[in-house]
């Protein structure tokens, strides 16, 4: 190894030579120093000197020098324009500077063969997506399936983004991509919202945990649990921030019995700053911020603290940590809220609901095995903070109109709900649908499907981004919330029941598409339950044109029945407990 790197003894050194001994030095200066001085020696005299600016180009990345990283990889280029290996780290090293426009022009200007293209491909459309430009992400995920067709984690993201577009069909007409693979490949979120068919459901998500997760030889926890005098809970969730939900759940870490829960935190969540994340923290015994640590190193710690119940926020939504679950770090593990679908893991004992969501006789139909834990399965913060009232004229509603609204993201508006949604507004002149902010594709595509179907589109009024204490105090404007299908409102439904807003949903056989109905049947509103989209058009025309009947359903939604229902934490916090005293396993 030439520690000195003298220009005299690396003139003339191959590169075979001079990548041998960086590998043997363990200091990333002398490893950078060594090739940038190789670089400097054989400036003009080897043919390898793009392998030299890559290799260094990686160096520096990897020990955080990413601005030079960018120099590096473009010298490459530079020498070696299809060097394509070299444009995908220049694109990832720009990306993370946050050079976002770098980054695509590097990837959409790189020289490639084929196969190079489809990385280069699925990085735009990566980097396209996470920016919101959802029609370029689309288009190039397109490409790339049109180039090879067998890519799972692509389809996903493809269906997904054309769902959230609302590009009707979402599964497109791709050569040699067929519909059941799009079907198959569409994701977790993305298929609670193409089917209430929960076979379906079960298939995709257990294609979805074969390719993201491994099987584990040794399960970590003792399979016949501990002898604590309080149960150890421990709450696993990339979701301690301001998200869904945790302005659900909590209340809940806060009136935990401490006399017979210990409570625990394992949190992958962002800082983001917020007072609901001071809150949710604030509320557990033992705050872990697991967020940097590997897999493996989490579920060690999980078992280190000798918890017995682990209950897993995310199920298979973004941030998931699943692989921690494969390791079995405690003697009994349950999903809870993240996801309300069947999650086909071997290591997963229950998935938590309630016996309407999920009927005794439909309880084969899941992985895991169902399990109620209340009488509504969905916890709800009671303290929620409202801010004072708005005008419909401030909110950018029409005073004198009747207003339908759904307020929820919009991949779970499909074809046939928008197409009844339309023969609402049809039968009912006067009256305007007020649709939530989602992305800048949607509106267009909406807008444009209600022309095509003979309703103004300014009869489509989206409201713009508030803070979450002003959003809830908005529902008050609305006079019906129409729900979605087969993926109901969840936290959107309860916070439109908690503001006294109607709301009209359509119910399934898929714990997605009965979370709604379940809610109006705890308030005893039965009349607004439709089991086909010809029922729930009539619902929502007789109540939008008839006075008596709006009026005589809208007195079932009161402060009083929500705080009663679904708002009545102290009761669901003591079923919830009894369920988990129930579950909890203990060596006899």
């Amino acid at each position: 190894m030439l520690m000195q790197n003298r220009p005299a003894e690396l003139a003339g050194m191959s590169f075979e030579s001079l990548v041998a001994a960086a590998e043997q030095d363990n200091s990333p200066a002398a490893e950078i120093s060594l090739y940038r001085d190789w670089l400097d020696a054989n400036a003009g005299r080897s043919a390898q000197l793009f392998a030299g600016w890559y290799n260094l180009g990686a160096s520096l990345a990897k020990h955080g020098d990413r601005t030079n990283a960018v120099i590096a990889y473009t010298n490459a280029l530079a020498l070696r324009p299809d060097f394509y290996q070299a444009a995908v780290n220049l694109g990832l090293s720009l990306e993370a500077t946050g050079n976002t426009e770098g980054a695509l022009q590097a990837w959409e200007r790189a020289l490639q063969p084929d196969a190079a293209r489809i990385l280069l491909l699925n990085h735009r459309g990566r980097l396209l997506e996470k920016l919101g430009r959802l029609e370029d992400a689309e288009a190039s995920l397109r490409r790339s399936l049109l180039i090879d067709p067998d890519q799972p984690d692509v389809i996903q993201h493809f269906v997904h983004i054309r769902q959230r577009m609302c590009a009707w069909p979402v599964i497109s007409d791709l050569p040699g991509l067929s519909a059941e693979a799009q079907k198959m490949g569409c994701g977790p979120l993305g298929v609670l919202a193409l089917t209430d068919d929960v076979a379906l459901q079960r298939a995709v998500t257990a294609g979805w945990i074969a390719r993201k997760t491994e099987p584990v030889e040794t399960r970590l926890s003792p399979a016949e649990g501990y002898r604590h005098e309080r149960i150890r809970v421990g709450y696993l969730s990339s979701d301690f921030c301001r998200h869904a939900m945790s302005f659900l759940v909590a209340e809940l870490f806060e009136r935990h019995d401490r006399a017979k829960f210990e409570i625990y935190g394992y949190c992958s969540s962002p800082e983001d700053g917020s007072e609901l994340r001071r809150r949710v923290t604030g509320a557990f015994d033992h705050h872990r911020i697991i967020r940097d640590m590997p897999d493996a190193a989490a579920a060690a710690l999980i078992r280190q603290d000798e918890i017995d119940i682990l209950v897993d926020l995310n199920g298979l939504t973004s941030g998931a940590r699943i692989q921690i679950l494969r390791h079995r770090p405690a003697p009994v593990q349950a999903t809870y809220l993240g996801f309300i679908g069947p999650i086909a893991l071997p290591e997963l004992d229950y998935i938590f609901c309630d016996d309407f969501v999920v009927p005794p006789d439909q309880a084969t139909q899941y992985r895991p095995a169902p399990l109620a834990i209340a009488r509504f399965y969905q916890a709800n913060d009671s303290t929620r903070e409202i801010a004072p009232a708005q005008s419909r004229t401030q909110a950018g509603l029409p005073e004198g109109a009747f207003v339908f609204c759904c307020l929820c993201n919009h991949y779970k508006i499909t074809e046939d709900m928008f197409a009844a949604w339309m023969a609402i507004l049809r039968a009912a002149p006067g009256a305007v649908l007020w649709l939530a902010p989602d992305n800048t594709a949607s509106p267009k595509t909406l807008r444009a499907a209600a022309g095509a179907a003979g309703i103004d589109p300014d009869r489509i009024i989206f409201a713009h981004r508030v803070e979450p204490a002003l959003y809830l105090s908005r529902m008050r404007l609305a006079d019906l919330f129409l729900d979605t299908f087969p993926y109901n409102a969840g936290t959107v439904a309860s916070d439109a029941l908690r503001m006294e807003l109607p709301l009209l949903t359509l119910c399934g056989r898929s714990f997605a598409s009965r979370m709604a109905s379940r809610m109006l049947d705890l308030l005893g509103a039965h009349e607004g339950i439709a089991t086909s989209f010809d029922e729930y058009v009539n619902i929502a025309v007789r109540l939008a044109t008839d006075p008596a009947a709006y009026a005589a359903y809208k007195a079932r939604f009161t402060t009083a029945a929500w705080a009663g229902s679904i708002g009545d934490m102290a009761r669901f916090t003591a079923e919830f407990e009894q369920t988990l005293s129930r579950i909890r396993l203990r060596p006899t």
